[in-house]
């Protein structure tokens, strides 16, 4: 299936890119900018999370809830204008995701972003939040549709990353734990916040160029 940053090209990607940017008076492409890098880093903490059979039995009764159907991708369009819910819903929704998947970490991994799209923190915060629900709604409709087992959790993601679509991204995962210590947070902000001269480029640059940002 297309990756993530596919995702973002496509007609609900610019519903989301466009909804997210007037929800946080971002402009357009700084809002892109800000999916582009926080998608593939959500999905790699996931991926990580899922490499524990605790983990992955987590992640599957997750994406079996009713929230996590689908549903919210067919609803996208409506959250952002008329329809039933609101962005409020979604925000809280993914506030909750959120601090399962990245815990502590989530203020640092922020403030990473936010230093390498120049976009404000609390921008940050809201944009992440609205994305996170339209991965898990993604994810479940995988799962619903292919009829995926908690085994499979972790092929999944790999999909929906990318490392089996169009884009070769099999560089997100020396990058999602560049110094092999398992902390995918600390590395991530690290690369991005610039704290290696020897990772040169930075999460958001590489990501950036691989959307065309």
């Amino acid at each position: 299936m297309a990756s993530i940053l596919d995702l973002l090209q496509t007609e609900m990607g610019q519903t989301l890119i466009n909804g997210a940017a007037r929800k946080t008076n971002t402009s357009p492409d700084k809002t892109a900018n800000v999916l582009s890098q926080a998608m593939p880093l959500i999905l790699g903490a996931m991926q990580r999370n899922a490499k524990t059979p605790e983990g992955a039995a987590s992640l599957s009764n997750a994406l079996s809830d009713s929230r996590h159907n689908g549903g919210v991708l067919e609803m996208l369009g409506g959250l952002f204008g008329d329809g039933p819910g609101s962005p409020e819903e979604l925000e809280q929704d993914g506030a909750g995701i959120l601090k399962h998947v990245l815990g502590g970490k989530q203020p640092q991994v922020e403030s990473a972003i936010s230093s390498s799209s120049g976009v404000d923190m609390q921008s940050v915060g809201q944009i992440i939040k609205i994305a996170a629900p339209i991965i898990m709604g993604l994810l479940g409709k995988q799962k619903q549709e292919k009829q995926i087992s908690q085994n499979g959790i972790g092929d999944l993601l790999g999909s929906v990353l990318g490392q089996s679509g169009s884009h070769d991204q099999s560089f997100l995962t020396t990058i999602l734990d560049a110094d092999g210590d398992g902390s995918i947070i600390d590395d991530v902000a690290g690369m991005v916040l610039g704290g290696d001269k020897k990772k040169k480029g930075g999460l958001g640059g590489m990501l950036g160029g691989l959307f065309g940002k």
